[in-house]
């Protein structure tokens, strides 16, 4: 099974591609910050990020969600909104130390080739929509953006950039790429 990650900038568009993915037979697994935050928000804690527990508790849930089970028909392909090279850019971002955990994740999955090299870059929409998980700005959803890339090049990926666009389109681009990368 190939396994993607699709990562990007807050807000642009992500979790629609994932769906979109998903209606098209693929095998997903949803960004794992979002549902830790929805969990900690839910127990009353308003602002989870700003505790280092959360860092560790993003990395589990990872590593759960990636360790399940998938069956699926062929093209035999998973994609994952965000990885541990994320939730480690998201540590940087908040100003928490790297954990053991994540240190010991990120070279879990390089050690096993978890994730396929290349990885899709999802870009900017030109805004950034506030939600109870994601508030942040426009701005500094753009330094995070910054952040990533650099974090992904880092740790040796190649990144394949989808394009603000129609949803259509920007789920044709990563198809081709899928596709392509098969044929090599």
């Amino acid at each position: 099974m190939k396994r993607y990650i699709l990562t990007g900038t807050p807000g642009s568009g992500k979790t629609t591609i994932l769906r979109s993915l998903a209606a098209l037979g693929y095998a997903t697994v949803e960004e794992a910050a979002t549902a830790v935050i929805a969990d900690e928000q839910a127990r009353g804690v308003a602002e989870p990020w700003a505790r280092p527990s959360f860092i560790d508790k993003i990395v589990t849930l990872q590593r759960q969600r990636q360790m399940r089970p998938v069956t699926t028909a062929p093209p035999h392909v998973q994609f994952f909104d965000r990885s541990p090279v994320c939730t480690h850019a998201l540590s940087v971002y908040v100003g928490h130390p790297i954990p053991t955990a994540l240190s010991a994740e990120i070279e879990r999955i390089a050690r096993e080739q978890v994730y396929d090299q290349h990885v899709f870059f999802v870009r900017n929409l030109g805004f950034c929509e506030p939600t109870e998980a994601r508030r942040i700005s426009f701005e500094d959803s753009l330094t995070f953006e910054r952040l990533h890339e650099e974090t992904y090049r880092t740790f040796g990926f190649h990144l394949i950039d989808i394009p603000a666009g129609p949803l259509p389109e920007r789920v044709t681009v990563i198809r081709r790429a899928i596709s392509e990368l098969a044929d090599v």
